[in-house]
């Protein structure tokens, strides 16, 4: 872990140090926080959602599970999950019980669900990147655009919402629903739009030159993003901290834990965590 400045340390509990949670994964992603503070992620090659206990077990929660990629808790509890495995967006019941939610756009199928945040008071956003599976019998996309999209509440309305990026990525939204941040991790840059009542995004504005894999927000408003480990953004789009992680990239990031001060990290092959000494914004902490 680098030392950049009092912010920093002010951010990172002290003493914390980064930890090894887990290995033996092929890729980790998706990671996301559930009522109770425990933490839910993937490894996408191998087709599983894990668990991570709030009392530090590990558990495979679903198998297979639709190649799912980025995830995210609704106040309801259900998991809902990019399956790229068939371009979908799923809604997961706690029983495990799969909802296929979304399959395409204007009667063609997404490029790939990347990544996924549901806004305070309903309706979610999505990012819907190409990148190329060995799964997939395809070899390019059938969209006109790699996009991000909203779908309204009652699910009768999806848009897009920005198609002018050249790789949407991450995204994350601020606990009161009015700001978006969404990362073009094909230009490496990070947006910050504000949230209009019809899902709709204005206003855009660049936050940082930097692009990210998956994103998350603390109870202070600073940006976690991910690539060569993580890197922690001031609500002004000033650099303040960054976690060296000892893998090939870090994919994804939440807040967890019975108190949501834990940080935990999906890179490559591991799990990692570290403590804060702010919780993540909102109350999933994701």
């Amino acid at each position: 872990m680098s030392t950049l400045s009092s912010q920093e340390n002010a951010i990172i509990e002290p003493g914390a140090t980064l930890q090894k949670l887990a290995d033996g994964f092929s890729f980790t992603e998706g990671a996301t926080c559930d009522a109770e503070g425990n933490v839910f992620f993937t490894d996408q090659p191998n087709n599983r959602i894990h668990k991570w206990s709030t009392e530090g077990r590990l558990s495979t929660f679903m198998e297979p599970a639709g190649r799912s990629n980025g995830m995210s808790f609704d106040l309801e509890g259900f998991l809902w999950a990019c399956a790229d495995e068939r371009n979908e967006l799923w809604r997961i019941a706690p029983d495990g019980k799969v909802e296929v939610v979304l399959k395409g756009y204007v009667g063609k199928p997404f490029e790939g669900p990347n990544d996924v945040w549901i806004r305070p008071g309903g309706g979610l956003y999505f990012s819907d990147p190409y990148y190329q599976r060995s799964w997939w019998s395809r070899k390019q996309g059938e969209q006109d655009r790699q996009a991000v999209y909203f779908l309204s509440q009652d699910r009768q309305r999806l848009i897009r919402v920005a198609d002018d990026l050249v790789k949407p990525n991450g995204l994350i939204g601020t606990p009161d629903g009015k700001h978006l941040y969404l990362t073009d991790i094909g230009a490496g840059k990070t947006y910050r739009y504000d949230i209009q009542p019809d899902g709709t995004l204005t206003n855009k504005t660049l936050f940082c030159e930097m692009g990210s894999d998956g994103m998350t927000i603390d109870e202070k408003g600073n940006v976690y993003l991910t690539n060569k480990g993580v890197t922690v953004f001031d609500p002004t789009g000033q650099q303040i901290a960054h976690i060296q992680v000892p893998e090939a990239w870090t994919g994804n990031l939440c807040f967890g834990g019975k108190d949501r001060k834990t940080l935990f990290i999906t890179a490559s092959k591991g799990l990692y965590s570290i403590r804060l000494t702010v919780a993540g914004a909102g109350p999933l902490g994701k």
